[in-house]
């Protein structure tokens, strides 16, 4: 459980900073500046950043559903003989 919380508050942290740079910079390059490479550079920050959250969001929920799991598990097909299923 510790390592899951370290791992998102490193995504929010890295995420949140990302995403504030990305929306300075867009906000910047839409009503500042006349050419449009400031604009596309902060959408892409601002993806990017979506982007990086979304990972570290699946990574703890992929963490957290494998622990959940039992391995090893064996089951039984139509006619009895055991085989082992892996997911």
């Amino acid at each position: 459980m510790e390592s899951t919380r370290k791992i998102l508050n490193a995504t929010k942290s890295v995420g949140y900073t990302i995403l504030s740079i990305g929306m300075a910079i867009f906000l910047y390059g839409f009503f500042v500046s006349d050419t449009s490479v400031a604009t596309s550079v902060g959408i892409g920050a601002v993806m990017g950043a979506i982007f990086i959250f979304l990972i570290g969001v699946f990574f703890v929920a992929t963490e957290e559903m494998e622990k959940k799991t039992d391995k090893g598990i064996r089951f039984s097909n139509k006619k009895g003989a055991p085989f082992r299923h892996s997911f």
